[in-house]
């Protein structure tokens, strides 16, 4: 549940100060911490009803299809807008704010990371969230790196379009790969046999 409200919080915070400061960056950031809010949300419930009844014992995977789902959706758009900034002039983004909010989300990042890794178990669901908040601390400082450059060079604004674009690309990567391994497991058998 922390990591579930650090997540909706964080999710708040860059887009407000995306559209602020004009950062593709940070909105994509955004975009993938929304996406991480509702994975989240959606794997809990998944669990709960997977242990509360046989019927269920498939909706974690199709909770993780769902999340996969909507990143892939939401990284394209953003590479969609990536390409259209890089190719027809980047606008002026404000460095400060973007390196701000990056440091605060590689912090929280971070945290969440440290959170999950100390209940961690063998389920796939809580390691592939576990991997995710890891790569979300590591773009946030991928877009901190970016925003200083534009702040010091008083200019450079592509590099925030470079970042938003790099960031959407690993996630898309990602999610298309999680979406075939979801499809995989549940064209399989629903019962493995247990080892006696």
């Amino acid at each position: 549940m922390l990591v579930l409200s650090a997540n909706v919080g964080m999710v708040v915070a860059l887009v407000v100060v995306g559209l602020v400061a004009r950062s593709l960056g940070v909105l994509a950031a955004g975009g993938d911490y929304l996406g991480d809010a509702l994975g989240t949300g959606l794997i809990l419930v998944a669990l709960r009803m997977s242990r509360d009844s046989q019927r269920h014992q498939r909706a974690p995977s199709y909770a993780a299809l769902a999340n996969a789902s909507f990143l892939l959706l939401v990284t394209v758009a953003v590479i969609a807008e990536a390409m259209r900034r890089l190719i027809s002039g980047a606008p002026h983004v404000e460095g400060l704010p973007v390196i701000i909010i990056s440091v605060v989300a590689g912090v929280v990042m971070a945290a969440c990371a440290l959170v999950i890794g100390s209940v961690e178990n063998d389920d796939l669901n809580m390691r592939s969230v576990m991997l995710d908040t890891l790569a979300d601390g590591a773009s946030a400082v991928g877009v901190a790196v970016s925003g200083v450059v534009i702040l010091v060079a008083h200019g450079g604004y592509w590099l925030d379009s470079a970042a938003a674009l790099g960031i959407s690309a690993i996630i898309a990567y990602h999610a298309a790969r999680l979406i075939g391994e979801v499809l995989a497991a549940l064209r399989g058998p629903q019962h493995r046999p247990t080892a006696t």
